[in-house]
Formats: C-alpha cells, sequence, structure tokens
C-alpha cells in the first residue's frame, strides 16, 4: 500500500493510492495516519473508498512525527566527496520536526544562507517501539519507506561552529513523502536506485546497497540508545553529488528546483525561494 495525507498545511485528510494512481479518501476509516495505524491499518476495501477529486496538496505523510533522526555520511563515496573519513560507528543527528514539509512543498533559504544543499534519502518510517532491538528484529519495525530531502546550510553546519542540526532544522528543510510505502511492496530496502535532479540536471545517482550502515543495522544502533517510537523517521543518510561535494561547489539559489526521486516510493518537487 501507499498511504498518503492530503490537504492544507494542518488539514490534512489520510488517503491511500489505488491501483490506477488515483488518491481515494481514508478518513472514514482511520481518524489520521500516525505510525501505529501505517503499521497496523484496518481492512479496508480500497475500491470502495470515494475518489478524491483533482491533485490536491501532498502533506506528510505520516502524522505526530515524534521525532526525526538522521545519518550523516552513510555512502562512503558521500563521505570521501566531503573530504571526510568513513565512519567507524552511524554518525547521529536530529533534524527539528518544525522542518518537516509536504513533499512538493516550497523550501525557503533562512535570512543569511550562503550554501543551501540538496540531499535525496531513504526514509524509515517507524511503526512499532523498539528498545534494544536486534538487526534481526529491526525491521519488523518498520511501518514504511519513503523520500526525505534532507536540505542543508552547509555553512550555518559547519562554519558556524556546534553541532550540525543548526545547519538542517531551518523551517521547510525537511520535505518528505509523497506516500509511505509499506514494506510488503519494498523487496530489499538495501537495493533501491535514489537519484536528485537540480533545474533538470542529474545532481546525485546511488543506490541504497551501497550504504555503509544498513536500514537494519542502524534501527538496532539507535536502539540501544534511545526508544524508537511510531511515527519516528529515520533520514538513512545520502548518495554522492550533493553541491557541497561538487567542484566547483554550487548552492541552491531562489528559483531553483529540486526534484528527488527513489526507486518504488515516488518523486519529490520543490522549488526554492529566499525568505
Amino acid at each position: 500500500m501507499k498511504f498518503l495525507r492530503y490537504g492544507e498545511p494542518g488539514a490534512e485528510k489520510p488517503g491511500v493510492l489505488d491501483t490506477d494512481g488515483q488518491i481515494r479518501d481514508l478518513s472514514g476509516v482511520v481518524p489520521d495516519l500516525t505510525g501505529a495505524i501505517l503499521a497496523a491499518p484496518p481492512a479496508f476495501d480500497i475500491d470502495s473508498l470515494p475518489l478524491v477529486e483533482g491533485q490536491p496538496r501532498l502533506g506528510i505523510p505520516v502524522a505526530g512525527v515524534g521525532k526525526m533522526i538522521c545519518i550523516g555520511l552513510n555512502y562512503s563515496d558521500h563521505a570521501a566527496e566531503s573530504g571526510m573519513p568513513i565512519p567507524e560507528e552511524p554518525i547521529v543527528f536530529m533534524k527539528a520536526t518544525s522542518a518537516l514539509i509536504g513533499p512538493n512543498d516550497t523550501v525557503v533559504l533562512p535570512r543569511g544562507s550562503q550554501k543551501g544543499d540538496w540531499e535525496v534519502e531513504l526514509g524509515v518510517v517507524i511503526g512499532r517501539e523498539a528498545k534494544y532491538v536486534s538487526e534481526a528484529e529491526a525491521l519488523s519495525h518498520v511501518a514504511g519507506y519513503t523520500i526525505v530531502n534532507d536540505v542543508s546550510e552547509r555553512h550555518f553546519q559547519s562554519e558556524r561552529g556546534g553541532q550540525w542540526t543548526k545547519g538542517k532544522s531551518c523551517d521547510t528543510f525537511g520535505p518528505v513523502g509523497p506516500w509511505v510505502v509499506t514494506p510488503d511492496e519494498v523487496a530489499d530496502p538495501q537495493n533501491l536506485a535514489l537519484s536528485c535532479d537540480v533545474n533538470g540536471q542529474r545532481r546525485q545517482t546511488g543506490s541504497t546497497a551501497a550504504m555503509i550502515f544498513g536500514v537494519a543495522h542502524v534501527i538496532s544502533y539507535l536502539s540501544q540508545m534511545m526508544r524508537l517510537e511510531p511515527g519516528d523517521i529515520i533520514a538513512t543518510g545520502t548518495p554522492p553529488g550533493v553541491g557541497m561535494g561538487m567542484k566547483p561547489q554550487q548552492f541552491l539559489k531562489a528559483g531553483d528546483v529540486m526534484e528527488l526521486s527513489v526507486q518504488g516510493l515516488g518523486t519529490q518537487r520543490q522549488e526554492v525561494r529566499a525568505d
């Protein structure tokens, strides 16, 4: 299943994509799509659900995100382009949930921004509480998979001291979606193609097969340190091709358009403007 939320910000309704790619309204079945509901949705007949007319805005596809945990430098070739060593353990940082937006909403560069950057990532939505779980059982805690654009401001992140979080948590710096795809439709989360285009030019091409730390390892690792709760999102790292790694470096500016895809998980599109 491909679950989504549609409607204006703060008034999204739950929905599901049918086999023809049309949105069906789920609000008569569930009040919203929390992580727990996504992990164990009630039975329904998709063909009997009301069709949603037009092309409504898509929101964040999971409601009530408690925390967003990101993994840095999780592709060896991205670490190389960043001039950083391969990490011995996952690099963990947080992105504020106030940064989260729908998959096609506008990305706004904050005042003082100099080095806005793009990062296509596989997102993992937790559906069942995970605490001290093994790698063998880790994937059973996943409600589904989605796309995350871990938008970054590299000047804020790396040149102003402190932690990465302040270059990752600017408003609108966390597009998520378009859907949450249930695990039964993702044969292998470690064999998905990723791509990111900026202004129609391919910038990132990669595969989750190149992750240093796979999804199961990341879930298990994080669960040793913090309780993972239904609705939490993990952004699992980005392949090479970010603006910071280009020679010469290239960064986002007002008017740019980012288009991101992950195999089987759909496509995002964001226009960029300055605050």
